[in-house]
C-alpha cells in the first residue's frame, strides 16, 4: 500500500457506497490510487454482519467467496466508471475498526460511511467510524447519506491548537485542488455570567482572535494566493457553528482535539458533535 493511497471502509451498504464515490471522485482530482477494504467479521452473538447468506459455521467458505466477489465488482465498476483511475480491492479478517486503523498507517487518506451493515438506525455516526476516527493514522474523512458533496466552500474550524493548524493546512490544501472559497471559522466561548471581567471589551477580543488566525494564514496565502479566504470570528458554540457553517459547504475540515479536549480524549467534542450531526462530509485531519 502505498501512503498516497485513498483507503475506503467498503461494506456494500449505502454509506459505504457514498464513501467511495466520494473517493473516486477524490481520486480523480489527486490522481491518487484507491483501495477498498472489506473486513470480514467474525461471528457475533447477534449473528453474521455482512452480505450474502448468512455462514454457517466458521469460518465458512461461501461467505467468504460472496465477500470477495463483492469487493472484487464494487472495483471493477469503480474503474469503468472512472476510466484512468486505479482502484484495487482487498478482503481483511479481524474486527474492522482495529483492522482499519492499522491499515492507515499505510494510507495517505481514509474514507468511510458514517454506518454500516449493523449499525443501529437511531444512530447517526456508527462506532466503527467513531472509533477510526479517533485512532487511525492519517486524515479521515467521514460520509452519510443525505449529505452535500458538490458545490460550496470548504470550511475549517481553528482554535490555535496544533491540531486545528493541523486541519487548516489540510483545508486549505483542498480548497486549492477543489477551486472553491475557503471559510476558515473561529468561535471562542465567551466569560460566562458573573466571571466576566467587569473590563471585559468583546469587540477588543474578536478584533485579537481574528489577528491570531490571519497570523496562522499568512504562509497559506502566500503559497495559495488564488485561494479567496473569509475568516468569521464570533463568541458561541464551537460545534453549534460549524454544524451550521456545513450548511451549504461541500466539506468541514477540523482537528482530532482542540483546546477543550482532555488529554485522554483522543477525538474532541467538536469533532463527534460534526460526525453526528454535519450536513457535509467531514474530515478529521491529523498528521500522519
Amino acid at each position: 500500500m502505498s501512503n498516497d493511497e485513498i483507503l475506503v471502509g467498503y461494506d456494500g451498504s449505502t454509506d459505504a457506497t457514498l464513501a467511495l464515490d466520494w473517493a473516486l471522485d477524490e481520486a480523480q482530482r489527486s490522481g491518487r490510487p484507491v483501495r477498498l477494504a472489506y473486513v470480514f467479521e467474525w461471528l457475533t452473538v447477534a449473528g453474521w454482519i455482512g452480505p450474502g447468506v448468512a455462514p454457517g459455521i466458521w469460518p465458512d467458505e461461501t461467505a467468504r467467496h460472496q465477500v470477495e466477489e463483492l469487493v472484487h465488482k464494487a472495483a471493477a465498476d469503480a474503474v469503468a466508471q472512472r476510466p484512468g483511475t486505479i482502484v484495487h480491492g482487498e478482503v481483511y479478517d479481524g474486527p474492522p475498526a482495529l483492522v482499519l486503523q492499522e491499515r492507515s498507517a499505510d494510507a495517505g487518506l481514509l474514507v468511510l460511511g458514517s454506518r454500516g451493515h449493523g449499525g443501529f438506525a437511531g444512530l447517526l455516526a456508527g462506532s466503527t467510524a467513531v472509533a477510526v476516527t479517533a485512532h487511525a493514522h492519517c486524515p479521515v474523512v467521514v460520509v452519510r447519506a443525505g449529505q452535500a458533496t458538490g458545490a460550496g466552500p470548504v470550511v475549517v474550524g481553528v482554535d490555535g491548537s496544533e491540531s486545528s493548524r493541523v486541519a487548516l493546512g489540510f483545508a486549505v490544501e483542498s480548497a486549492a485542488q477543489r477551486r472553491v472559497p475557503l471559510r476558515v471559522v473561529r468561535v471562542f466561548a465567551p466569560p460566562a455570567g458573573r466571571w466576566r471581567p467587569s473590563d471585559h471589551d468583546e469587540q477588543a477580543t474578536v478584533a485579537g482572535e481574528r489577528a491570531a488566525v490571519e497570523e496562522s494564514l499568512a504562509p497559506w496565502r502566500d503559497t495559495f494566493p488564488d485561494v479567496d479566504i473569509d475568516i468569521e470570528v464570533a463568541p458561541g458554540n464551537p460545534a453549534a457553528a460549524l454544524v451550521e457553517a456545513s450548511r451549504g459547504a461541500q466539506l468541514v475540515v477540523v482537528g482530532s482535539r482542540g483546546l477543550g479536549g482532555l488529554r485522554g480524549m483522543l477525538l474532541g467534542s467538536v469533532s463527534q458533535q460534526l460526525l453526528q450531526h454535519s450536513s457535509c462530509p467531514v474530515v478529521v485531519a491529523r498528521e500522519r
